[in-house]
């Protein structure tokens, strides 16, 4: 019998591909964050707080797109969302920032009036008063949910370039950490966060959620934080291991990639071809290197061991997914945004250009992030 793994891939419509994008809401004047988030949630019109969520963090709102099949569709709505959350922030004093975790401090860390949330509080204590760090998912449509357990074995060895790539939060406590993904460094204090482990099956990754919950490491399955899951809420495979991106062409830059990188993995799975077993050790290593240097150093290459220039395994990385990138008419515009983020650096780059510019000025780093979070 054959399997329906196994199958060959017959010609079909685009993979779907979807994003939620998580934001700050800073004082516009000390950069603080300010727990207004239930107020520009109201502001919004009805039909677009369909595509917003209340967040784990008073100051933290989430906007998601609508189902997509092309980039330019994409990025409209992206734009949009952007926008929208922008003027609704203003209507509250705040201002809306695309950054991956708090820069200046958080003072008010309890988290919202929800019963979900106070469980978290409880079990998780100090990790879940942290200050609050904004997420980029990206959700690729596989309805095929063993099919997608093993997608996320075959994304296991890139992940850290697509954290690199993604880099947005060198500050905290309005200094530079040294880390291009400080979101990183705070997101894995998480029990159930990190690296996605290699799972044989739906079987496989079933139960060992199971265990985990039954080990008090999560509350149930809907707090697998890992770096990309089978999604608890639709058909897809989520990717989530990227900061807020600064601006929507890199949010969408992403998202191509991303969706590049599960088409190219459901062809393999398709072809019988294995995934890679990697050590569980290295991965982590490889992302905390990608946090650290974006892509600004050298990273470690997971198919070699080895380190080498960020930008060789950029390049390495679209090499792989080209014959995807084509299949969705998203290589040119790849192309074209990989040009500019050599030419601008990630986010956290700029960051750190501005404020070598300004003699450490935090307050104009967080001007240019507000510039940048609605930019079309």
């Amino acid at each position: 019998m054959t399997s329906p793994i196994a199958r060959p891939a017959a010609p079909a419509a685009p993979f779907t591909v979807g994003v939620e994008e998580e934001f700050l809401l800073l004082d516009p004047r000390t950069g603080e964050s300010m727990p207004v988030a239930e107020r520009v949630l109201a502001a919004l019109l009805p039909a677009d707080r369909q595509h917003s969520r209340k967040e784990f963090r008073h100051s933290m709102v989430e906007m998601v797109t609508p189902v997509c099949t092309d980039l330019a569709e994409l990025r409209g709505h992206l734009l949009t969302a952007r926008r929208t959350a922008c003027r609704a922030a203003r209507e509250a004093g705040a201002r809306l920032v695309s950054v991956g975790a708090t820069p200046v401090c958080e003072r008010r860390r309890s988290v919202p009036d929800d019963p979900r949330y106070h469980a978290m509080s409880r079990r998780f204590g100090p990790v879940a008063h942290d200050p609050a760090v904004c997420g980029c998912h990206v959700h690729v449509g596989v309805p095929d949910r063993e099919l997608a357990v093993r997608v996320c074995n075959h994304l296991r060895p890139w992940l850290p370039v697509v954290q690199a790539l993604t880099a947005n939060s060198p500050l905290h406590d309005g200094c530079d950490t040294g880390h291009a993904s400080w979101r990183s460094m705070q997101f894995d204090r998480w029990p159930s966060a990190g690296p996605t482990p290699h799972f044989d099956s739906a079987a496989d990754y079933d139960a060992t959620v199971a265990q985990l919950v039954a080990a008090g490491v999560m509350l149930d399955p809907t707090m697998v934080y890992w770096y990309a899951r089978p999604s608890a809420a639709y058909p897809t495979v989520e990717v989530r291991v990227g900061d807020a991106c600064p601006t929507v062409d890199d949010t969408v830059l992403v998202a191509a990639l991303v969706r590049a990188l599960v088409a190219t993995a459901v062809a393999r799975v398709r072809a019988g071809e294995p995934a890679p077993r990697l050590r569980g050790c290295l991965v982590a290593a490889a992302h905390w290197r990608a946090a650290h240097e974006g892509l600004c150093g050298e990273l470690v290459d997971l198919r070699s061991g080895g380190h080498r220039p960020a930008w060789e395994l950029v390049d390495d990385l679209l090499a792989a997914v080209t014959p995807a990138l084509v299949r969705h008419d998203d290589l040119g515009y790849v192309l074209g945004q990989l040009g500019r983020l050599r030419e601008e650096g990630t986010g956290a780059a700029r960051q750190r250009r501005v404020l070598a510019r300004t003699g450490g000025d935090v307050r104009a780093v967080l001007d240019h992030l507000a510039e940048q979070t609605t930019a079309g």
